[in-house]
């Protein structure tokens, strides 16, 4: 195999697709770059048996072949190169030589025969969306993917579509965070739950500057493809069903209040520098002065904070505590310059919703005392 490239070109490719490596995978030849040259294009692919990353290199392709070579090393290589040309050489001995100027670097390298094939897809099913808009949403919502994989379903995003409205959820069990947009009146009907990392690393590479920039998703029984043209990220789907997210939003608040969401999130950030790591032994209180005044405080060995800041509530006072990651999390996810805040008395949770729509529900469950 031999193929000329623009350095840049290939260190941006080595970049997307080390996305998907893990570092020191117990198998070897995960910890390594699958570069093809063959039907006239060059293909670099990083895959973890989870999430595969192929992305297409604009180069001059001397003789195909094939080859996979260490991630870390071949990209380490070529960010030093000292000049834009690069030639990539493998012998038959899978010896890498990349080359640029006078500086010659040899990867040994391994057949691409053993390493592992990404599923195909097939193409009949997919549906054309926004990349910003996909972006927005895992952004608005994968802070709150669990960690627990005791819980499989819960360690990804729901996306869901009823023909209209797309919506995605993600719950740790603490916490619950929804985007909503509108799309249409024949938008597909669909319900997947995507792995939070395979989402994480997509919305990197998305375009997220133009909302005319799309991205075709192509879905099958267990996998699922989003393709950008250069780039194409592929994700085994996690196995339902999803919670029923509906179910826990409550209806019929005690307690409502309008709130400045800047100064909110800046009163909580100050608060939580002096609450330890331990959240529960030192939580984050929110607490109603009068209805035109919310306090909030945080008392620790550290010290104490406490400030307030006007409001409009309708219904009842509150003093509740709160994990104040959570909160923060959910704030700064939020554009709006005011939200709307629901409480249940002292023990529900907080749900914050925009003033006026639907776009958003974070919900965020209380300490209790």
């Amino acid at each position: 195999m031999k193929f000329n490239c623009n350095k840049s070109d290939l260190l941006d490719a080595i970049v997307i697709v080390q996305k998907a490596i893990k570092t020191n995978s117990t198998v070897q030849i995960l910890d390594g770059i699958l570069i093809q040259a063959e039907d006239g294009r060059v293909k670099l692919t990083g895959y973890d048996l989870e999430t595969g990353i192929e992305a297409d290199l604009d180069s001059d392709i001397i003789e195909e072949g094939s080859v996979v070579v260490n991630s870390k090393y071949f990209g380490e290589v070529v960010k030093m190169l000292p000049e834009d040309m690069t030639t990539v050489e493998v012998d038959d001995r899978y010896n890498v030589a990349i080359s640029s100027g006078e500086s010659n670097t040899v990867l040994k390298g391994n057949s691409a025969e053993s390493y592992p094939k990404i599923p195909v897809i097939e193409t009949d099913n997919k549906i054309t969306v926004s990349q910003k808009l996909i972006k927005d949403m895992v952004n608005g919502t994968i802070f709150a993917v669990s960690k627990d994989g005791t819980r499989q379903y819960l360690t990804g995003c729901n996306l869901e579509s009823d023909g209209s409205t797309l919506t995605m959820v993600a719950i740790d069990g603490f916490r619950m965070a929804l985007r909503r947009a509108n799309v249409g009146s024949d938008f597909p009907v669909m319900n997947f739950i995507i792995p939070g990392k395979a989402l994480n690393e997509a919305a990197k590479i998305f375009d997220g500057s133009d909302e005319n920039t799309e991205v075709i998703i192509y879905s099958s029984a267990n996998h699922l493809l989003f393709d950008i043209g250069s780039v194409r990220i592929i994700s085994r789907l996690l196995g339902g069903p999803f919670v029923n997210y509906n179910a826990i939003i409550q209806k019929n608040p005690r307690t409502v209040i309008n709130i400045d969401r800047r100064k909110l999130l800046d009163a909580v950030n100050r608060a939580s520098l002096i609450i330890m790591s331990d959240e529960r032994r030192c939580p984050l209180q929110i607490k109603m002065k009068d209805t035109a005044t919310l306090i909030v405080s945080a008392t620790a060995d550290a010290g104490t904070h406490k400030e307030t800041i006007p409001i409009e509530t309708e219904g009842e006072t509150v003093d509740i505590d709160f994990n104040s990651k959570y909160l923060i999390d959910a704030l700064k996810a939020i554009e709006d310059d005011t939200v709307r805040i629901e409480f249940n008395g002292n023990q529900g949770p907080c749900i914050i919703v925009p003033v006026k729509g639907d776009a958003y529900v974070y919900l965020v469950l209380p300490i209790r005392r």
